[in-house]
């Protein structure tokens, strides 16, 4: 009996240690399915995480929408000085880049024969006038002898038309002194406006014509932008409007003012050429390229950044952070402007203050789980400011 009942016991013991080696392994098992199942529904609802870079609020924006220009920088006022006589250059000592002022005297044309000239032109009036003289007395002696019946009348009017003659012949000495002596002040050649030399055209020493030009002055206090548009495009353009214009060499934008459009199309091409008053600033060259936007019309409106929009569908939308959720919301775009160094763009559809994925987030399906990695960051951030 004893025997028996040991027997029993072992059984019993084995069945019981049998039962909780199953047991242990079957609650190993089921937390290794468990875990498994809640990775494999991990990997299959991610967890996105949204930076400030990635998104951006529907806001009220003020948008500018206008029209690219582009051309070549140049001075209102420039000036050609060219030679007025014929003679060797004396002088000119000034080089590119010398500041001159109005009046002031850039070169001469040797000058010494003008003045000879002048002096024979005033000896010959000098000549002339003394002719004037004697013609003068002899027809009052005519006049006198006429009076007292010893000429004849005929006899007085040859000694009136001597003098007449010879007073014209005085006239006319005169006007060639004039004309000699002009010659002589344009031997002086001097600035006809205030500006800085840009280009040197002759050398002292050098024998110039007339119209031969020496030197070019140009005045960059005032500079403009002549930019040709197409027909369509100059309708919309106005004096007055304004323009953000980027110039090579130039870090700051510079702006812009429409002071003039030409009334004509340009042959050929039936480009309307538009010119913008430039304002003056330290930088500036005549020559350098700009390129910039026009705006010709501003609209206030809700809006996105462009790359926001996304057209992979038939009909444009923007990706909406819906609480923990993406949304994809179907959007109507209008007009287009720069906002910060961004284009942004007038939509409806989607409330103002929303969050939107920028172009940078990528496609996400609608449902994905997001989480903002600074919420309150992104909701102070004014529009603009955040960068893709």
């Amino acid at each position: 009996m004893n025997s028996a009942l040991r027997r029993w016991l072992k059984t019993t013991v084995l069945l019981l240690a049998l039962a909780g080696l199953v047991l242990l392994g079957w609650r190993s098992y089921s937390a290794r399915q468990a875990e498994r199942q809640a990775q494999s529904a991990q990997l299959e609802n991610p967890v996105i995480e949204l930076g400030a870079i990635d998104v951006a609020r529907v806001r009220t924006q003020l948008l500018h929408s206008g029209l690219p220009i582009s051309g070549v920088l140049k001075a209102v006022n420039t000036a050609l000085v060219k030679a007025r006589v014929p003679g060797e250059l004396q002088g000119l000592t000034l080089r590119e880049g010398d500041r001159v002022e109005v009046g002031q005297v850039i070169a001469r044309v040797e000058s010494s024969e003008y003045a000879d000239r002048v002096r024979q032109a005033q000896q010959q009036a000098d000549a002339a006038r003394a002719q004037v003289d004697i013609a003068q007395r002899q027809y009052d002696n005519n006049a006198a002898l006429v009076q007292q019946g010893f000429i004849s009348k005929t006899a007085l009017d040859n000694s009136l038309a001597g003098l007449n003659s010879a007073r014209a012949n005085h006239r006319a000495a005169l006007a060639g002194i004039e004309v000699l002596r002009k010659s002589l002040a344009d031997t002086v050649l001097r600035a006809p406006i205030s500006g800085q030399i840009s280009q040197r055209l002759a050398q002292p020493g050098e024998r110039v014509s007339p119209e031969a030009r020496i030197v070019e002055i140009v005045d960059l206090s005032r500079l403009e932008l002549e930019a040709a548009l197409s027909p369509a495009d100059s309708v919309a353009v106005q004096v007055g409007q304004q323009a953000s214009l980027a110039i090579e060499g130039v870090a700051e934008p510079v702006q812009a003012t429409v002071a003039r459009i030409n009334p004509s199309a340009q042959a050929g091409s039936r480009s309307v050429l538009v010119y913008l008053s430039v304002a003056g600033q330290p930088g500036l060259r005549q020559g350098l390229f700009a390129q910039g936007q026009l705006a010709t019309a501003q609209q206030q409106a809700l809006a996105v950044p462009l790359s926001a929009v996304r057209t992979d569908k038939p009909l444009p939308y923007v990706q909406v952070v819906e609480g923990d959720r993406i949304a994809h919301h179907t959007v109507q775009t209008g007009t287009r402007a720069a906002v910060a160094d961004e284009t942004w763009v007038a939509v409806t559809g989607v409330p103002e203050g929303a969050l939107v994925l920028r172009g940078a987030a990528g496609l996400l399906r609608e449902g994905t789980q997001v989480r903002l990695a600074q919420p309150a960051s992104i909701a102070s951030a004014p529009p603009g400011n955040v960068r893709p």
